[in-house]
Parts: C-alpha cells; sequence; structure tokens
C-alpha cells in the first residue's frame, strides 16, 4: 500500500477543495462544549474518508466530527483524522489552520501529514522540512493557569489556535518547542506527535516518553514537544 501517494493525493483534493470550502467558512453551528463547526468541516472530512476508503478498501476512520464516543477502534487500517484544525481560526477569516491525518496498519504507523492548505505548507512521513534554530516556544489555546505560568517564563511565547500549526512549526523547527498541558484529542495530535518522533523531536505524552503508539480518541493526551536541533545542520 503507497501511503505516501495516497496522502499526497489528498493533499491535492483539499487544495482543489478551497473555493468550495471558503465558501461554507461562516456557516457555523456550535458542538455542546461551545465550539465552532463549520459546514466546511463536514464536507472536508466526508471527502477526506470518501477517498481514504477507495484507496484502503475497509479502512476505519476516526474523524473529529464523525467518531462517536465509545466507537471500537479495531480495524487492521485505521485512519485519524482532523478536517479543520484551528476552526475557530478558520471561521474568523485567518489562514492558520490545518488539516491533520495520520494512517495506521495493525497498530503501526504507516504515515502522517500536516497541511497548511491557506499558507502553503505540508509536512509528511519522510519528507520533514528543517529550520536551523528558533527560540519561540509555541503553546496551546486551552488556557490554564500552566500556561499563564510558562508563558510568563518564556519572552518568545506563542498562542496561535491551532494544534497543526504548532505542532508543524515545532517538528521543522520554526518552534523549540510545544506544550498543551490541558490535553487535545487524538485527532488533534496523532499525525503531528508521529511525525515529531519520526523527526527525532523529544516527545513527552501524558508526562512520558513518547515510543511511537496509537492514541485512542476517547480520551486527551497532554503533549510537550521539543525540537532536536543537534539531529540536523545548522
Amino acid at each position: 500500500m503507497d501511503i505516501d501517494n495516497i496522502l499526497r493525493t489528498l493533499s491535492k483534493l483539499v487544495v482543489a477543495l478551497l473555493p468550495e470550502l471558503n465558501a461554507l467558512r461562516y456557516e457555523i453551528t456550535w458542538k455542546p462544549d461551545g465550539s465552532p463547526v463549520t459546514e466546511a468541516d463536514i464536507l472536508l472530512e466526508s471527502k477526506i474518508t470518501a477517498l481514504l476508503e477507495g484507496q484502503i478498501p475497509g479502512i476505519q476512520i476516526v474523524g473529529e466530527e464523525t467518531y462517536k464516543t465509545g466507537t471500537a477502534v479495531d480495524r487492521e487500517w485505521v485512519a485519524v483524522v482532523d478536517p479543520i484544525d484551528g476552526t475557530e481560526n478558520f471561521c474568523s477569516g485567518l489562514r492558520e489552520w490545518g488539516v491533520a491525518v495520520s494512517v495506521w496498519q495493525s497498530g503501526a504507523h504507516r504515515g502522517s501529514m500536516l497541511l497548511m492548505p491557506e499558507l502553503g505548507e505540508r509536512m509528511l512521513t519522510g519528507d520533514i522540512p528543517r529550520v536551523p534554530r528558533s527560540r519561540i516556544v509555541g503553546f496551546s489555546s486551552s488556557f490554564n493557569d500552566e500556561i499563564g505560568r510558562q508563558l510568563g517564563e518564556n519572552v518568545e511565547g506563542r498562542i496561535m489556535g491551532c494544534a497543526v500549526y504548532n505542532l508543524f512549526n515545532v517538528i521543522r523547527g520554526s518552534f523549540s518547542r510545544f506544550v498543551n498541558p490541558k490535553g487535545a484529542y487524538s485527532w488533534d495530535l496523532l499525525a503531528g506527535v508521529a511525525l515529531a518522533y519520526e523527526a527525532g523531536c523529544e516527545v513527552i505524552v501524558e508526562g512520558k516518553q513518547y515510543d511511537g503508539e496509537f492514541l485512542e480518541p476517547d480520551r486527551r493526551y497532554c503533549v510537550d514537544i521539543r525540537h532536536r536541533y543537534d539531529h540536523h545542520s545548522g
């Protein structure tokens, strides 16, 4: 199964859909937790699902907009999908939003993608760009006292409101570190965590060294990821 080619095809699909997504950008409803979901989120997840199901027969899709709590994740092939991460940014007219897809086979990582379509940025398994050095620390927008404390200790702290943006930038080294002490779900994190592990970053999940394991969808995970500049030139 050529997962790399499937992910590249998927990225082209998302870019091609941008005019349609923009037309639905401000068609907003509200989830029980008070967060927004747009018609673009729903459309894009359906398109991603259709492509993956067509390419990998029998695959189970764990998508942010369609996953039902308590559903068993038990098929050979599984894809974890966040169609629009940073929906608050997206429906506010900002470009800092992203798409996250992570594909697994029998519990083993086969490939992931982080895509920021309006910024023209893409990262895939086996194709990770690098930046020589940064002092910037990115923080989750799920604010709590610990984030406030650490922002006070880091003069170059940033809150961008998009996990894909934060993960993308710590993996390539544009951020030296990304911290989410409050926790986020698998669809927010798994693709980026898997790519950070591949890139040789120091990846801490729930206070423990990450070792390439699948993150289950029915819980939140706290993460702390540090870029390892000694792993590449510059």
